[in-house]
């Protein structure tokens, strides 16, 4: 099945930017926003959800605390105290972090708030130690002008960013809190349609009138998309993380394919008759059944602690759990990735059985127990008794939502651009005022002090670095882009290395390595330094950079020395390359007899491989040259 064009499909998508600050303390304390080099304390929480003002509950803190998670905190002195740990009530709010949302509400011509409140939004995903995060809406309205069309804005706020996930064991997951607490703004725009190629535009847009006012964090993971998709006028779905822009084009066309895939299925069931009361209406214990299994993934669930199976009668449902509208899309992954979070992995459906080892008498039992019919379904869901009940429920839930077409959830972002299913969507009980923090006026005074600070549009930036640097549009434009502008700032200002090459090798070169799978956030702004100053000193040539930088970031080399060292790339005397070209020459004269000066180019290829970035490119040319001069008189 062809997936229709995006403006038929009414493909809508919004944006929700989080842009880390370069500010130089966090937001309610004045510990350092520099990731810690170590940990020095660690200490343990378990969360529970609190009700609103109004006596509900979150729907995503509710699924969040039926995982019954245990966190495990990572601290260290310098970059988190007791405001992070939650056993201090917080500071004042960082006045540098406030002037700069503010400085980008002036340049989106938003509406600023007379007076600013910190209010808290539940979450007790572990990634906060309270339970919630700090924010405060500064801005409503405005607008950013993309390819002469105006994107509304919808909201501006300031908020603390979350704890960095060091990853999970031992039935905890584990937190470091050097990340929590650390300026972060959060730009909300209205729905944009059009192509994904069109929309990724607008994220750019944005991305570099933040980056135009040098107040802002550069470096993987300083800025995150959230994008809210939906297409037919469905339910909004929200995709958290995703870093880079490259990777949004490919999340919006998946998105887009799944969620219309979810809509064909939903039209599927409703010709088949399929009701939304009857999904689940029968749910009966099948461990008996499953116990003696020769599966694999039986025996192991049976082996853990307190082990069950469940079935749950699916009416209607037949040949649908494992319908693909289009490749990859059927409601059996999706059933797979809620299950996942509960941290169970036992789950089949009656569309992909007899498999896995499980057979067609094992079937049958089900099928008997649960006294299907032909057009009925069934899944069956394995694992530790108290988990499976909660898991139970919301597959019913997501199947009964499967007859709606799209759930309004959130969902994370895959390495590849496809997403996965991580929470429902939060609702309006999540937030209550923070009551550790008085309200902050917003004066015209303060609003007039900052009118120097608003950022200056992309374009008039990048023509000032071009100017500046004597680079093309081009390249300016790249370097403008990248993570490096501070550090290439630095070095054309420390060294004599002309600033074309630097730009290059810090945007082409570096991109390129990166498409080959290489790490570029392993070449440290320190690494960068070095290496160009040692070109700059003579001790290595133009041509070993890129060496030295794929070495680096093939984590073949735990710094420059031990990188140059490992290539052999040191710069030798013109002595030694002399006598190096000596050598090539002597090996290739056969080729210098039949062609004279015209062998150079031949002789130049074979030099560069013997020498390896040895020696300059232009050096060996011009030494050859004289060379070949010699030998032709």
């Amino acid at each position: 099945m062809a997936l229709p064009d995006p403006k038929m499909l009414d493909l809508k998508v919004g944006f929700e930017i989080h842009q880390q600050l370069a500010a130089s303390s966090k937001l309610f304390c004045n510990c350092s926003c520099k990731e810690a080099d170590e940990y020095d304390k660690i200490f343990m929480r378990r969360l529970r959800p609190t009700q609103s003002e109004l006596g509900a509950y979150d729907p995503a803190a509710m699924f969040e605390f039926s995982k019954m998670r245990a966190f495990e905190y990572h601290a260290a002195a310098g970059t988190s105290c007791l405001v992070e740990a939650d056993e201090e009530p917080p500071h004042e709010v960082n006045t540098e972090a406030l002037e700069t949302a503010l400085a980008f509400s002036l340049a989106l011509n938003s509406k600023i708030m007379d007076e600013i409140h910190v209010m808290r939004k539940i979450v007790i995903d572990g990634s906060n130690t309270s339970g919630f995060q700090r924010t405060m809406l500064v801005a409503t309205g405005g607008h950013l002008e993309v390819a002469g069309k105006k994107v509304g804005v919808q909201s501006i706020c300031l908020e603390e960013d979350a704890s960095k996930v060091l990853g999970e064991g031992n039935g905890a997951r584990r937190y470091g809190l050097d990340r929590l607490g650390v300026p972060l703004v959060e730009i909300a725009l209205e729905p944009v349609t059009g192509k994904p190629e069109e929309i990724m535009q607008v994220a750019l847009t944005l991305g570099r009138l933040l980056r135009a006012s040098k107040r802002v964090a550069r470096g993987l993971g300083s800025i995150r998309q959230d994008v809210n998709v939906s297409v037919m006028g469905g339910a909004v779905v929200e995709v958290k993380g995703v870093q880079q822009l490259d990777q949004l084009v490919k999340v919006v066309e998946h998105e887009t394919a799944r969620q219309h895939g979810l809509a064909v299925i939903a039209g599927k069931l409703k010709e088949k008759g399929a009701d939304e009361k009857l999904v689940g209406d029968r749910i009966e214990d099948v461990t008996g059944a499953m116990s003696k299994s020769q599966s694999e993934v039986v025996k192991r669930i049976m082996s853990g602690a307190s082990p069950v199976f469940r079935a749950i009668r699916v009416p209607g449902f037949a040949g649908m759990l494992g319908f693909e509208p289009y490749p990859g899309i059927r409601l059996g992954r999706e059933l797979g990735e809620l299950v996942r979070f509960y941290d169970l992995g036992g789950v089949f459906h009656s569309d992909e059985l007899p498999d896995y080892g499980i057979t067609q008498e094992e079937v049958d039992a089900v099928k008997s127990r649960l006294d299907l019919r032909k057009d009925d379904a069934f899944v069956i869901i394995g694992g530790p008794e108290d988990r499976v009940g909660y898991a139970t429920e919301a597959i019913v839930r997501r199947l009964q939502a499967a007859l709606s077409g799209v759930p309004a959830e959130t969902r994370a972002t895959t390495i590849d651009g496809k997403t996965v299913f991580s929470r429902p969507r939060p609702g309006a009980a999540r937030m209550y005022p923070e009551t550790d923090i008085p309200t902050i006026p917003v004066t015209s005074e303060t609003l007039e002090s900052l009118a120097g600070s608003v950022p200056r549009p992309w374009d008039e930036v990048v023509d000032g670095i071009a100017s500046k640097y004597s680079l093309n549009k081009k390249l300016a434009s790249q370097i403008f882009d990248s993570d490096y502008l501070a550090v290439f700032e630095e070095l054309v200002n420390s060294t004599k290395v002309h600033p074309t090459f630097v730009a290059s090798k810090l945007t082409e070169d570096v991109t390129s390595l990166q498409r080959q799978g290489l790490d570029p956030s392993v070449l440290s702004d320190d690494a960068i330094v070095n290496i160009f100053k040692k070109l700059d000193a003579g001790s290595i040539a133009k041509e070993s950079v890129v060496l030295i930088f794929e070495k680096l970031m093939r984590k073949e080399a735990a710094d420059v020395d031990e990188a140059i060292r490992a290539l052999g790339v040191s710069s030798i005397s013109n002595d030694e390359l002399s006598a190096a070209l000596d050598r090539v020459i002597a090996d290739n004269m056969a080729v210098i007899r039949e062609k004279g000066m015209g062998a150079l180019s031949t002789l130049m290829g074979r030099s560069m491989a013997v020498l390896r970035g040895r020696a300059d490119g232009q050096k060996i040319n011009a030494m050859l040259k004289e060379k070949l001069g010699k030998l032709s008189k």
